[in-house]
């Protein structure tokens, strides 16, 4: 963190106000001292501008170094945030590089009063700035509890050498507060409605909004059918709402990811005005589905009529009103959507949203982007609406087959490719070990500076609910939850298993010492169970 004062500052600080060492109520320097290093942020908008300021790094960093790219989970809890960021740091020391990402999915399935929900928007626009806000509140908490622990240290110092030490790891310790990138869904309404809901999620912590192409009250999942999409010049006032959300509160390095789901989005519910040749207007509607006006297809009451390439013909227009794009048209238009995106709407990172994770279409298109805007960035979806074993196979099965390395009846073309049966075999030990490295690839060939995971809290949690409850409720009984959880977590060192501590226990035993000192009554004592999970 580049905004907190050491320990000695605060101490001389509070020192110069209080030279008795204590205030005229009788808390002592050192205790204001603590709080005041436990309290990371003073407000979550202060959050917002300092993480904004962590993503822009990474992005240069990334820009010289493309294997520098960042990661993140989509997470529905605060709960899952902490403990995705306490197990970073855990295993690599430090969560640098390491982002959140808030699902607009998972709001609509699981944080929403309506009960769970499709991906169509049709969750409270509050719900994303409650999300974001309690991420916040838990990742500080953690920022709480670890703070704790080490000023737990340095009060039982006994050598000036423990309490150098102490005070060191007080000072150098890192944040468990991380950069969100957070699903702004298309906007919830008109680019009014989407600054308006873009200023409460940036006051609830948000440096980075993500924001789609889809119209609003239309909005479908980027993996499913029947998406409608937005003009361009429409999408951009979009954009810029955001960016003016951003610079009103202070943000000024706020990013904004733009995605297209122009891929498999076949259908638009506006034909818009161009008022010249190759204005915005014009290239979008260039690739509307016509139909030649005939003696056997004439006009009629009602209809539309387009004048293109010196004729005029009619929009094919489906019963509910909507226009059809030209079929094979979507890459195309995501091209042309990224690079407007980039040099019109000032967006900073894209996100082209696919069918299937091939790195080398990616490749293809990011190429295209880049004639026109050399440092384009993506953020991808590493989604688990893919079938990633299948697809993995089966592309390495297209290439070896291609490359004369394996015959069309050595491993079978469809579905079949996804049985155990193939784990074993050399390709599906070739399909693994491209997933392995499926992120580094599309970071240094595609130019995706961030690789996400939309939704695998919502996976494991039902997956991890399965494990335990053939179990529980199954032959295993206690031995399932021993096994499966409780042992797993000792062994693996993750905080949680001390659940009392991992809430704040010993946070509230530290508070009643501050102010009752003797008096206190704690739950730490010896009659604490938490005491039979100590370290070894």
């Amino acid at each position: 963190m580049t905004h907190r004062k050491t320990y000695a500052e605060l101490e001389a600080e509070t020192r110069a106000r209080y030279p008795s060492g204590q205030t005229p109520g009788g808390v002592t320097v050192e205790d204001i001292v603590q709080l005041k290093i436990q309290n990371t942020w003073n407000t979550h908008l202060d959050i917002a501008r300092e993480m904004a300021g962590v993503m822009r790094a990474d992005m240069a960093a990334y820009d010289a170094d493309p294997t520098r790219f960042t990661q993140s989970l989509g997470c529905w809890s605060g709960f899952h945030a902490q403990q995705m960021i306490k197990a970073v740091k855990r295993m690599r020391g430090t969560a640098r590089g390491t982002y959140v990402y808030l699902s607009g999915w998972m709001v609509a399935g699981l944080r929403n009063t309506w009960g769970h929900l499709p991906d169509q928007s049709m969750h409270e626009k509050t719900a994303v700035v409650e999300l974001i806000e309690e991420i916040y509140v838990s990742l500080r908490q953690a920022d709480e509890v670890a703070l704790n622990d080490l000023f737990k240290t340095l009060k039982a110092a006994t050598t000036e050498a423990e309490r150098a030490a102490a005070i060191a790891a007080i000072d150098g310790f890192e944040t468990h507060v991380v950069p969100i990138i957070a699903d702004i869904d298309a906007g919830f309404g008109n680019e009014h409605a989407t600054y308006l809901l873009a200023k409460e999620m940036v006051k609830a912590g948000a440096c980075c909004l993500q924001i789609e192409n889809q119209v609003s009250d239309a909005k479908q999942c980027g993996h499913q059918d029947g998406k409608v999409t937005v003009p361009r010049e429409d999408f951009i006032e979009k954009l810029r709402a955001c960016r003016l959300a951003f610079e009103e509160l202070g943000v000024d390095q706020g990013v904004i990811v733009a995605r297209t789901d122009s891929l498999g989005a076949g259908l638009t519910q506006k034909v818009p005005v161009s008022q010249h040749p190759g204005d915005l207007a014009s290239e979008y509607i260039k690739w509307l589905k016509t139909e030649p006006i005939t003696a056997e297809n004439p006009m009629r009451d009602g209809e539309l009529a387009l004048y293109q390439d010196g004729q005029f013909v009619k929009p094919v227009r489906l019963p509910n009103g909507l226009f059809p794009f030209k079929a094979g048209t979507g890459r195309a238009r995501v091209v042309e959507d990224c690079i407007a995106n980039l040099t019109l709407g000032g967006a900073d990172l894209l996100w082209i949203e696919t069918d299937t994770p091939n790195v080398d279409e990616i490749a293809a298109m990011v190429s295209e982007i880049r004639q026109a805007v050399p440092n384009a960035k993506l953020t991808y979806n590493n989604s688990p609406s893919f079938n990633w074993t299948l697809n993995l196979r089966k592309q390495v099965r297209s290439q070896w087959i291609a490359e004369g390395k394996i015959a069309e009846g050595d491993y079978p073309e469809g579905n079949e490719l996804m049985k155990a049966d193939f784990d074993a075999t050399e390709l599906g030990r070739e399909a693994d070990a491209r997933l392995q490295r499926f992120q580094h690839d599309i970071s240094t060939r595609a130019g995706v500076f961030h690789n996400l995971i939309t939704l695998p809290t919502f996976h494991l949690t039902a997956k991890s609910m399965d494990e335990l409850s053939r179990g529980y409720f199954g032959e295993e009984k206690m031995l399932a939850y021993v096994s499966t959880v409780q042992r797993q977590e000792i062994r693996r060192g993750v905080s949680a298993v001390k659940h009392q501590h991992e809430v704040g226990s010993d946070l509230g035993d530290t508070f009643k010492e501050m102010v009752g000192g003797e008096r206190a009554l704690k739950a730490g004592g010896h009659a604490n169970t938490m005491n039979q999970f100590a370290a070894e």
